[in-house]
C-alpha cells in the first residue's frame, strides 16, 4: 500500500556498502520520475547516475549530511552511499522546474524504498565540483543530489511537541524525526 511505502520513505543517511546497487536497478526507479507528471509537461529534468566506488568517492565530499546534527560530518566509511542521483534541470527546455523536481524525487524515493533500498535527498552540494565529478555540460543544472543504498539506521518518527521540529539521535543512534501533528496541519473553520 502506498502509506506503507510513505512510512518507509525516510531521509536514510546511513547505508550497508557491502550491498550495491547497479545502474539499471536506479534507472527503473529514474523509469518512475519519467511517468510522474509535469508541469506543462515540459519534462525539463535528466538523471546522472553513479555506482561506482571511485566516482562515488569524489562525489562524498561535496555534500552536507544531516544540518541539525552539528557534530556529525556524514556517514562513516562502510556506511556511505553505494549510488548516487544527480537530479538535473536541462536549461534548454525550461527556465524553471515548478513542482517536478519533488514529484520525480518522491517517486525515485518510493521505488527505492518498495525494492528494500533508501535513500537521502541532499541539498547541500558543491554543485560546481559535483558537475566536474559527472562531467556535466553547461546546459545541465543540478538541483538535487539522492544518496542511495540499503539503509542501515532506525529512523522513528514522533509527534512534534511545539515547534520542536528539529531530527536528533539517542544514546543508541536511532535516528528520531518529529512530525507536526495532523490537526496542526488542517485549517478548520
Amino acid at each position: 500500500m502506498i502509506r506503507d511505502l510513505i512510512m518507509k520513505n525516510r531521509s536514510y543517511r546511513r547505508f550497508d556498502s557491502t550491498v550495491k546497487l547497479s545502474p539499471n536497478d536506479i534507472e527503473k526507479w529514474i523509469e518512475l520520475a519519467r511517468f510522474s507528471p509535469s508541469a506543462r509537461n515540459l519534462q525539463p529534468l535528466k538523471f546522472a547516475i553513479s555506482t561506482d566506488e571511485e566516482m562515488n568517492k569524489l562525489i562524498f565530499p561535496h555534500l552536507g549530511w544531516a544540518g541539525y546534527l552539528k557534530d556529525w560530518n556524514g556517514p562513516a566509511e562502510g556506511e556511505q552511499p553505494v549510488a548516487y542521483i544527480a537530479v538535473l534541470k536541462d536549461k534548454l527546455l525550461a527556465d524553471g522546474v515548478h513542482c517536478d523536481d519533488g514529484i520525480a524525487i518522491q517517486s525515485i524515493l518510493l521505488g527505492a524504498v518498495e525494492d528494500g533500498f533508501g535513500g537521502c535527498i541532499i541539498g547541500t552540494v558543491n554543485k560546481s565540483k559535483v558537475a566536474k565529478v559527472f562531467k556535466l555540460p553547461d546546459t545541465l543544472e543540478i538541483l538535487w543530489m539522492i544518496a542511495l543504498g540499503k539503509p542501515a539506521e532506525k529512523v522513528e518518527l514522533e509527534t512534534a511537541t511545539g515547534n520542536e521540529i528539529k531530527y536528533w539521535r539517542d544514546k543508541n543512534e536511532v535516528h528520531h524525526v518529529p512530525k507536526r501533528p495532523l490537526d496542526e496541519l488542517i485549517i478548520r473553520k
